[in-house]
């Protein structure tokens, strides 16, 4: 598969995979989270990142995910349902030798979600269409689910003009950050 247009340099940049150019489907249009945006976020993440367990929703192309992987995650699990989309997670998986710390779901992630309880995870990244509103209602099916580690964090990326509340089930707003157009909002658990 082909590069989209505007997308040539998605790339992994730190760890293991450092420099490893990303694939993405041929007239994709789904929408990678930016150089900058997961440069400032990992940096933020710092120590979180090793030996954790990731769990990606809406994953496009992989990329946070991987990121995470290059970094020392443990395992990643991916959820994406574009199946073109999830070809190419697996395919920029074995491109990076990091396949064999990943599961990789096709479907929808309000379907996919239930079938994961049980399991724990230490960072879950989300990254829903923006402007469609699904954050709220994934991070309460994740406290649901009891999907979050009672120290791991909750990072929702969305449009800025997304008001999300303080406070989703047991899950509060611990930061926000902005760059652009882009918002990345940081949700810990209460209890925690």
């Amino acid at each position: 598969m082909l590069l989209s247009e505007g997308y040539e340099k998605l790339r992994i940049i730190a760890g293991c995979a450092k420099k490893m150019k990303l694939k993405v489907p041929s007239g994709w249009d789904g929408r990678p989270t930016s150089d900058r945006v997961k440069e400032a976020l990992f940096n933020i993440l710092g120590n979180i990142v090793p030996e954790s367990k990731v769990l990606d929703l809406f994953a496009g192309t992989g990329n946070i995910g991987i990121e995470a992987l290059s970094r020392g995650a443990k395992r990643v699990c991916f959820i994406e349902k574009d199946p073109r989309a999830v070809k190419v997670i697996t395919e920029n998986l074995r491109n990076s030798k990091l396949v064999d710390k990943a599961d990789v779901h096709v479907g929808d992630v309000a379907r996919v979600l239930p079938g994961l309880s049980g399991r724990k995870f230490d960072f879950i990244f989300l990254d829903p269409p923006y402007d469609k509103e699904f954050e709220v209602s994934v991070i309460s099916m994740i406290f649901e689910l009891e999907l979050l580690s009672i120290d791991g964090i909750i990072v929702a990326e969305s449009s800025k003009r997304v008001c999300l509340p303080l406070e989703i089930m047991g899950f509060r707003l611990a930061d926000q950050r902005r760059y652009g157009d882009t918002l990345l909002s940081f949700f810990t658990s209460i209890q925690g």
